[in-house]
């Protein structure tokens, strides 16, 4: 390419775009550690403690919770950040989608749920996609859905992941399309949309 255009050699990347590459003999690893640190100081979450959940299990959001609304500028950016994290954080889409929804109608309960996000990824900040050369190469695939996971429209959420030695190369979470009417339906719904 030299030959072609006018550059020069920079070395091996180390910087793109806000993530951090590492590259080490056989091995690729990218993360966003720094920009991680960046969320927690922009929201004065600094000094937060870690939690090794992502949400808790037990909460289900709605549009309309009764409450005072939060400034949705704020809750906005936050969402937003946190979107752009997860390029190199597939364990955060789910809970950033989730959220993501509430960007109109957003409440204080919605906010804590975000900064929980936050905490979690002060536990989990040197999480990353790692890419090595492996001998023996396994498709893996996996899929999950829960049943009636928003109470606004009673649809559930399908979720699948697709590995490839050790790394994850493709996600998805998404709404269904039916009602399900079990959770059988909505596992069996999850399985078929992996096809």
């Amino acid at each position: 390419m030299k030959d072609v255009f006018e550059m020069s050699d920079l070395g091996k990347m180390t910087f793109f775009l806000g993530m951090e590459v590492k590259q080490k003999h056989n091995e690729i690893f990218i993360c966003q550690h720094k920009y991680a640190k960046e969320i927690k100081e922009k929201f004065n979450m600094k000094e937060c403690k870690p939690t090794v959940t992502l949400l808790n299990q037990n909460e289900k959001f709605c549009k309309e919770y009764g409450v005072a609304k939060l400034d949705e500028r704020l809750y906005r950016t936050l969402i937003g950040y946190l979107m752009y994290l997860t390029a190199t954080r597939p364990d955060i889409m789910n809970a950033i989608s989730l959220l993501s929804k509430y960007m109109l109608c957003a409440s204080e309960i919605h906010f804590q749920a975000a900064k929980r996000i936050v905490r979690y990824i002060k536990g989990t900040i040197n999480y990353g996609l790692r890419f090595c050369q492996v001998k023996n190469f396994t498709l893996h695939g996996y899929s999950d859905s829960d049943w009636v996971g928003c109470i606004d429209d009673m649809r559930s959420t399908s979720g699948y992941c697709f590995s490839f030695g050790f790394a994850i190369f493709s996600w998805c979470s998404e709404k269904q399309e039916v009602i399900a009417q079990s959770t059988a339906e909505t596992e069996y719904v999850a399985a078929a949309a992996v096809n």
